[in-house]
């Protein structure tokens, strides 16, 4: 959903709707009616009038925008704010003078402009984003979306010998793909996942960040004997387990065990990779190295006790930084870690680590200006306008680079660093956005959740969610996607 409500102002937002990402958890994703899915999908009426006529395509405007042809952007009013767009929009009215843009931002995506993609007259770009997003699948399969292959394969705005698609984090281009070769979604921000944790608590114990399994009930032994908690988690949302789990189960069983498990292939959660790590994730809680309580604390409570000092780890993203501000001491250190793996028998190395976009802008497909709307997309990917968001909201983008000479925070350091670490070991689990209640109160609630809270065992646990896999691989009602 981006960044969903105005008190988060960067590092908890990026598009959590299609990550299924905190804003779940926050309540803050009302699933759209069927009556608006049906209606916002239908295909519209031819009342939007003629589209813009194809520009000029020259080295400085390489898409062929009509320099003379209007272009609207409505944006997400989110935590992210609206400086960073009205800046880039700036741009693309220095570059087409003669062009009359028009700027809007709201929190009411979906009420806002359901009605003008039933006349068929929605904006040129929209950032589809926060409790009111549209849905992606519904809007995908609807053919209600422009394919932004053009975008990704024009040069890029720094460096004509780059496509846009060169100059983008690892990931970001698969993701707004559902079914074959089309790109539909341009995810804007990006988060890293991973395990945080204090620095200075792990110095306070003279230990550093383990890197396999038996290091990591060593330093949850001795944090434990100090009196503090080696894990907690949000247990009343146990569908953030994933963010470091999933990468566990990828760099222990190579990224093909996550893709069988987005593809719903039968007993793809049988695979030994995903039993080892289930079952390394129950030793945690067997030998008392969870916080007490935890399966009774929401997202906001298990950060603040994390935050305190009584929990050493916590699974979460990136947005962690900001949401917890006002409870991580000045001195705390705050970094993130790729998940600790079992041992040098793991497929992958260690810093496998889960990275996505989020805060997705589409152009629609029945878009007067919609090459107009690429263009201004191909603004907001150069390093400029990346350094730009970078700096105001404290998350990275999708632009791979655009940190230069800024002052990061210490997570947004460390996630950096987490993801120079991990190379090209970056994955990108898609049930998540692809299959949203099989991943939250199924796979989540109904699976991990039980099991932390010691009421599964990983047999059993495994048993459920493959159950619940394949329930869903049958039900005809859902669209399905595979890894192309």
């Amino acid at each position: 959903m981006g960044s969903t409500s105005a008190e988060y102002d960067g590092t908890g937002g990026v598009g959590r709707r299609d990550l299924i990402k905190r804003s779940a958890a926050l309540g803050l994703i009302s699933v759209p009616t069927m009556s608006f899915l049906s209606a916002c999908a239908s295909s519209g009426g031819d009342g939007g009038g003629e589209k813009a006529k194809a520009g000029k395509k020259t080295a400085k405007n390489p898409l062929g925008v009509n320099e003379t042809a209007g272009m609207e952007f409505v944006l997400f009013d989110g935590g992210f704010g609206k400086e960073y767009a009205e800046d880039a929009v700036k741009i693309y009215e220095k570059n087409f003078p003669e062009a009359k843009v028009k700027f809007s931002a709201t929190q009411k995506i979906q009420s806002t402009l359901q009605p003008r993609f039933n006349q068929g007259t929605p904006p040129d770009l929209i950032d589809n984003s926060g409790a009111e997003q549209m849905d992606m699948g519904v809007l995908v399969g609807k053919n209600q979306l422009a394919d932004l292959t053009p975008l990704l394969d024009a040069p890029s705005y720094d460096d004509p010998a780059k496509k846009v698609r060169d100059t983008l984090r690892p990931g970001i281009v698969e993701m707004g793909q559902f079914d074959g070769d089309p790109v539909w979604i341009m995810y804007y921000a990006y988060t890293v996942y991973g395990v945080w944790y204090s620095q200075k608590a792990l110095d306070s114990l003279d230990e550093q960040y383990p890197e396999t399994w038996d290091q990591m009930l060593a330093v949850c032994e001795k944090a434990k004997k100090k009196g503090m908690a080696g894990w907690t988690y949000a247990g009343k949302y146990p569908y953030y387990i994933p963010f470091s789990l999933y990468p566990m189960i990828a760099k222990v069983g190579g990224r093909e065990v996550l893709d069988s498990i987005d593809n719903l292939e039968p007993n793809a959660w049988k695979h030994p990779a995903v039993k080892t790590c289930f079952e390394a994730y129950y030793e945690l809680q067997q030998k008392g190295y969870v916080l007490k309580g935890t399966p009774g604390l929401d997202h906001i409570q298990s950060q603040t006790a994390w935050a305190q000092g009584k929990a050493l780890f916590i699974p979460n993203g990136s947005w962690v930084e900001n949401e917890s501000a006002n409870v991580i001491p000045k001195d705390f250190g705050l970094a993130v870690s790729a998940p600790t793996g079992i041992d040098s028998s793991d497929k992958m190395p260690f810093g496998t680590i889960w990275a996505s976009g989020g805060e997705p802008f589409v152009v629609p497909a029945k878009a007067k200006n919609g090459t107009g709307g690429m263009e201004q997309l191909r603004i907001m990917l150069s390093e400029a306008s990346s350094k730009n968001f970078t700096s105001k909201v404290k998350s990275l983008t999708a632009y791979n680079g655009g940190t230069e000479g800024i002052t990061l925070t210490p997570g947004l350091k460390s996630g950096v660093a987490a993801l120079e670490k991990a190379g090209e070991n970056v994955v990108n689990p898609r049930i998540q956005d692809w299959y949203v209640q099989l991943q939250k109160e199924q796979i989540g609630v109904a699976g991990l959740g039980e099991m932390m809270a010691g009421r599964l065992t990983p047999a059993e646990a495994i048993k459920k969610i493959q159950g619940f896999a394949d329930a869903a691989a049958k039900d005809t009602s859902i669209k399905h996607y595979k890894h192309q």
